[in-house]
């Protein structure tokens, strides 16, 4: 790969040498690597948007009351730190129905307890290469999401990426954590997704809406818009529906609430309500479905403890 100087990007993009020590300092140059004082750009890397200018969506629906959420949320706090035990086997638990639900909505035919056995090591027969993969791939990216959390780090588009990367690892490793090249369509969807030449700059504007003009919002909020955003701009050529999945998790984890299982057998509605955000920018039902599942997902941790 080639790479540029801090000079040579500041020629090339019209700004500043101190802005884009900056902007590599921030992680919003995606590939910038650091060598003691110096940074060293990717040749081929985008321009980041100015997140100093205000980009503010008109979203409807996004009032809510969190109150019982939070009610929960603070009854399990009370018990924490878990067990070992407990802890232990409520992340197998997640894991398992998580990478099953999450795989099947997209087609995967690995059942739960397939699921569980393939994350064990051991190969079912009868079922594709593809399908094993997406499992362990699915796995090993909640492992990424977890390590995220555990380190403090904030979302990025390069995080985005690395998210994406797993889950398409082996599958299809033209494509893994890179940007679409060609436009989309989403089959049962009224929705289109955006040019694919939109694409690099929608997400820097969805990663700075998330950092700067979502602060304020619930966690619930930001995870529901999160989720809904991103796979209304559809990065990537495939995967999408995974990854943003883990993107709404991770959102709600980082903030101390319980992750949720979108199930299979509620693929029909989570689609349209999906839909609806997406025509409408009427965020209420899906919000509403999400915050269903939150409080779903407390109420088995509760019941647990």
């Amino acid at each position: 790969m080639k790479y540029m100087s801090v000079t040579e990007a500041s020629i090339k993009w019209q700004i500043s040498d101190r802005r884009i020590r900056v902007l590599c300092s921030e992680g919003r140059i995606e590939g910038a690597v650091k060598f003691g004082r110096n940074w060293s750009i990717p040749h081929d890397a985008v321009k980041p948007t100015d997140a100093r200018v205000i980009h503010i969506k008109s979203y409807k629906g996004i009032a809510y009351d969190f109150s019982k959420i939070d009610e929960m949320k603070a009854k399990i706090d009370d018990y924490r730190p878990f067990s070992k035990r407990l802890a232990d086997s409520l992340h197998e638990k997640l894991i398992i129905e998580w990478t099953y639900n999450s795989n099947a909505i997209e087609g995967n035919t690995l059942t739960l307890s397939e699921t569980k056995v393939v994350l064990e090591g051991i190969t079912i027969g009868g079922k594709s290469v593809v399908e094993h993969l997406e499992a362990i791939n699915h796995r090993d990216a909640i492992f990424f999401l977890e390590e995220m959390i555990g380190n403090h780090e904030q979302l990025s588009e390069w995080k985005i990426k690395n998210i994406h990367g797993l889950i398409l690892k082996e599958i299809d490793n033209q494509n893994a954590g890179k940007y679409r090249m060609e436009n989309v369509v989403i089959g049962g969807a009224t929705h289109i997704p955006p040019k694919h030449y939109e694409v690099d700059l929608l997400m820097q504007n969805l990663v700075m809406e998330y950092r700067n003009d979502w602060k304020s919002f619930h966690p619930v909020l930001r995870a529901t818009l999160l989720h809904g955003e991103f796979v209304k701009i559809h990065p990537f050529i495939d995967g999408n529906g995974r990854t943003s999945r883990l993107l709404l998790n991770f959102e709600l984890m980082r903030s101390g609430y319980t992750p949720i299982i979108i199930r299979k057998e509620n693929r029909a509605q989570y689609y349209e309500v999906l839909d609806h955000a997406h025509t409408t920018m009427d965020y209420h039902p899906f919000l509403e479905f999400v915050a269903k599942l939150v409080v779903e997902s407390e109420k088995l941790w509760l019941s647990l403890l």
